[in-house]
């Protein structure tokens, strides 16, 4: 539902959506889940430094209870990138970019879609 929402630009009613499953998550990997697609809206409205907050967020979750290189942090790691480029922070979005790349390295085989676009 929140993802629809999120499609169609109704982010007022996505982020109280989030905001009321966040209060109920019961494990990190809801929180960390929810906090990945708060730190999604915030980059959508171009509140860049709100979405890096949440996506850091999400990444400590995710630290925390995955294995270094799995592959959901090098999807947040290239979307925290992607901010900072957005930002204009071509250093810290390089680093973040070369994160999300290492990982994907060592857990996707090397003809996956995903390292060409990384």
């Amino acid at each position: 539902m929140g993802k629809l929402m999120l499609k169609v630009g109704h982010f007022g009613q996505a982020e109280e959506l989030y905001n009321e499953l966040l209060e109920n998550a019961t494990d990190d990997s809801d929180r960390a889940f929810i906090y990945h697609m708060l730190g999604m809206m915030k980059n959508k409205q171009g509140e860049y430094q709100q979405a890096v907050t949440f996506y850091e967020k999400s990444l400590a979750i995710k630290r925390k209870t995955l294995p270094e290189d799995h592959a959901s942090l090098a999807h947040t790691y290239s979307n925290i990138g992607a901010v900072y480029n957005n930002m204009g922070e071509y250093s810290k979005a390089l680093e973040y970019y070369e994160k999300s790349l290492k990982i994907r390295e060592k857990a996707l085989p090397p003809t996956h879609p995903d390292l060409a676009t990384s």
